[in-house]
């Protein structure tokens, strides 16, 4: 069963009420507020609902996270300093570069494999080759490993990968067995490479109320409501520990969680296209769930920033009430 709404926040639901006549967020579909543990407000707009099935694009990047995190904690990874070369042996290519061999699961996790990036005007031509997997692994180098943030969703995809040789499972039944304790959360429809690898970073199906759940289980430490601990609260604390920064945002970035001040607190969050967005705000115990229509970049145009302004709406109003 989902997270209830137990007891309502007037200002916050009143907040929410407010939102469909604003123009800068025409391609709003939801918004979920959980404060301390309980679901406090939430709204669909032009005939959405918080329990409809969304597009949750590179939010999902977060979750693969997760994933690795478990992975490591039942002892499948060693963890983020092990090489990813022996791992993928069987897709490097010919003659590799031998800086592949350098590449690491944190690397990875943090986009800083140094791989030529597979995402933006490079995402099309990479998700048309036959081999995902070694097309990632054949791109040259556009920086060292442990460089600069080159934020490519092929590199989840590796981590996707990973996660199937060493689990034996494809990462939707791992998702499913190692998250299945998390009240409220699923993951629907999932595209896969042509060798049935799960998209690592992008294309999974999830609502807003189950997105929440997920951050929910972050802002509590890794633990379910009923105490079940399901990601080693060590690793939220490295996954949310700033590795480098975004060069479009200036915003910190960890293992799959970006960070930023927003309305005065520090907030982890993950963002997809269009403006997925999962924002946790721990000083306030607060999690907060939006999905949007898939229209545009929400960065170039403005939106992504018009959900930051949001969100700090959110917080101003949360400490208030």
């Amino acid at each position: 069963m989902p997270l209830a709404v137990v007891a309502e926040d007037k200002p916050l639901a009143g907040l929410l009420d407010s939102l469909g006549n604003r123009q800068e967020l025409v391609p709003l579909k939801t918004v979920v507020i959980a404060r301390n543990g309980e679901i406090v407000a939430e709204q669909g707009y032009r005939g959405h609902t918080t329990s409809e099935s969304a597009n949750i694009k590179s939010a999902s990047k977060s979750i693969i996270s997760a994933l690795v995190g478990i992975a490591i904690s039942k002892g499948l990874l060693e963890g983020p300093d092990q090489k990813i070369a022996p791992i993928l042996n069987a897709d490097l290519p010919d003659n590799p570069d031998p800086r592949l061999n350098d590449i690491t699961i944190g690397n990875l996790l943090s986009m800083q494999a140094g791989l030529g990036r597979m995402s933006g005007p490079n995402y099309g031509r990479w998700v048309s080759s036959r081999n995902w997997v070694r097309f990632a692994l054949a791109q040259p180098f556009d920086d060292e490993p442990g460089g600069q943030m080159l934020y490519s969703t092929a590199s989840t995809h590796l981590l996707s990968a990973i996660l199937t040789k060493v689990g034996g499972k494809s990462t939707l039944a791992l998702a499913r067995e190692w998250l299945e304790p998390v009240q409220g959360f699923r993951i629907g429809a999932w595209e896969r490479d042509p060798q049935g690898i799960y998209l690592g970073g992008n294309q999974m199906a999830m609502s807003a109320r189950s997105l929440l759940a997920f951050g929910e289980l972050y802002r509590n430490g890794g633990k379910t409501g009923g105490g079940v601990q399901v990601v080693p609260a060590e690793w939220i604390a490295q996954s949310w520990q700033n590795r480098t920064n975004s060069r479009f945002s200036g915003d910190g970035y960890g293992y799959g969680w970006f960070e930023r001040q927003i309305g005065g607190e520090t907030v982890h969050f993950a963002w997809g296209y269009g403006g997925q967005m999962l924002y946790i705000v721990p000083s306030l115990n607060l999690t907060v769930a939006m999905t949007s229509a898939e229209s545009g970049p929400s960065a170039r145009n403005g939106y992504r920033d018009a959900l930051h302004e949001l969100l700090a709406d959110i917080i101003e109003t949360a400490k208030t009430s």
